[in-house]
């Protein structure tokens, strides 16, 4: 595939994970939601996630698709643009 259109279209390169953790409110800027994974993974989830996951404290099952081509203000781990979710337990 050439190189120009891996430059262009970088989010079908981005892969899919599915990992545990737990979402935190950050008080960073305007605000930053995380998901720090049980081995200590940081990630930002985007404010554009479903409002049923944003909840400081919760436990969750996230599949999603890492961004490497984003950067945002926070700048507290990679983005984590979440396909799928399961809620283990609320705070």
């Amino acid at each position: 595939m050439p190189f120009a259109f891996c430059l262009l279209f970088p989010i079908l390169y981005s892969h899919m994970i599915t990992i545990t953790g737990k979402i935190e409110r950050r008080n960073i800027g305007l605000g930053a939601w995380a998901f720090v994974t049980d081995d200590g993974v940081t990630y930002e989830i985007p404010k554009s996630a479903d409002r049923n996951l944003l909840k400081s404290g919760q436990k969750a099952t996230i599949t999603g698709k890492v961004r490497d081509d984003i950067m945002t203000t926070a700048m507290i781990g990679p983005v984590l643009q979440v396909e799928s979710f399961e809620i283990i337990n609320s705070d």
